[in-house]
This record gives C-alpha cells, sequence and structure tokens, in this order.
C-alpha cells in the first residue's frame, strides 16, 4: 500500500488537476443537475505520495449543501477515495453543511457502492438526464462501465449532524 498525505490543493496543482480531469472526466468540466462546474476551479483535497499525486476530490458549497464534484483514486485498494471522502465531509461539518451530496450516473455500479459503504443512501433518480447534461457537455460517452449505455443521474446525500 502506498504511504501518502492528504492535503488542501494548491495553486500549483491546478496544471495537474486540469491534466487529470481531462483523461478521467473528458475535460475540466463536470455537468450535474444541469449545472456546468469548473472542477479544476474548485476547492478541494489532493493525495500526495511525496511528489507524486495519487488522488483529488473536488466539491463547492452552497448554503447548507456541499457538493463533492469529482472524486479520482489513482491507487486502487489503498483507502485514497476514502480519505478523501473524509476530508470533504470534515470541512463540509466545519462549514455548518447539513447535508453531502453527489451526482453519479447509472452505469457507474462501482461508485454507488463505494459511496453506500461509506454511509451515503440514494435521494433520487433522474431518468434521461444524461440526454440533457450532453448538450452542455458534448464529450460524455453514451455507454458506460460494464458496457452500460449512461442515461440517468443519481443522486446520493448523507445528512450531517
Amino acid at each position: 500500500m502506498a504511504k501518502y498525505t492528504v492535503r488542501s490543493i494548491r495553486r500549483d496543482d491546478r496544471r495537474w488537476i486540469s491534466q487529470l480531469l481531462k483523461k478521467h472526466w473528458g475535460s475540466a468540466e463536470v455537468v450535474t443537475r444541469g449545472k456546468i462546474h469548473r472542477a479544476d476551479h474548485l476547492p478541494g483535497f489532493a493525495a500526495v505520495d511525496g511528489k507524486k499525486s495519487i488522488g483529488l476530490i473536488t466539491y463547492r458549497t452552497e448554503g447548507a449543501d456541499c457538493e463533492i464534484v469529482t472524486l479520482n483514486s489513482l491507487v486502487e485498494g489503498a483507502g485514497i477515495g476514502s480519505e478523501l471522502l473524509g476530508a470533504v465531509k470534515t470541512e463540509a461539518d466545519l462549514s455548518r453543511c447539513r447535508r453531502l451530496w453527489l451526482i453519479t450516473t447509472n452505469d457507474n455500479t462501482p461508485a454507488i457502492e463505494f459511496y453506500k459503504k461509506r454511509g451515503f443512501a440514494m435521494a433520487a433518480v433522474y431518468e434521461d438526464a444524461i440526454e440533457e447534461s450532453r448538450k452542455l457537455k458534448p464529450e460524455i460517452p453514451q455507454i458506460g462501465v460494464d458496457g452500460i449505455p449512461i442515461t440517468d443521474e443519481i443522486e446520493m446525500e448523507m445528512m450531517l449532524e
């Protein structure tokens, strides 16, 4: 298992963040619930092993809600995703947010399972929402994980104390 630290992202991280987002998300733009987010401009946390970046989470807060916009772990099974998620949850608690939430897609069963194991519940399914999202971000593929057509947004949430 890699030894790593989790820290707030810094200004000098923005270049690798843009590259990572383009590689894993098609661009630095992420669409959730009909809104475009420039994920490379959002606050977040990085997991780093020495000088090597091995994970990233970005988020945004609005009122009492904290939305996780992106989460990427580049080393599977090392607990990086969980640590990054914990860092955002701590930040949301400090900001007095009442809800931590995110959007994933119907094909992304590994993500759905990951979040459920960490206390998230499905809050809503927005059928055919990806059709509208593709109007804002045409890079969204038609087919996703395990050959499943990407059609729906799934909202997952965790209520905070």
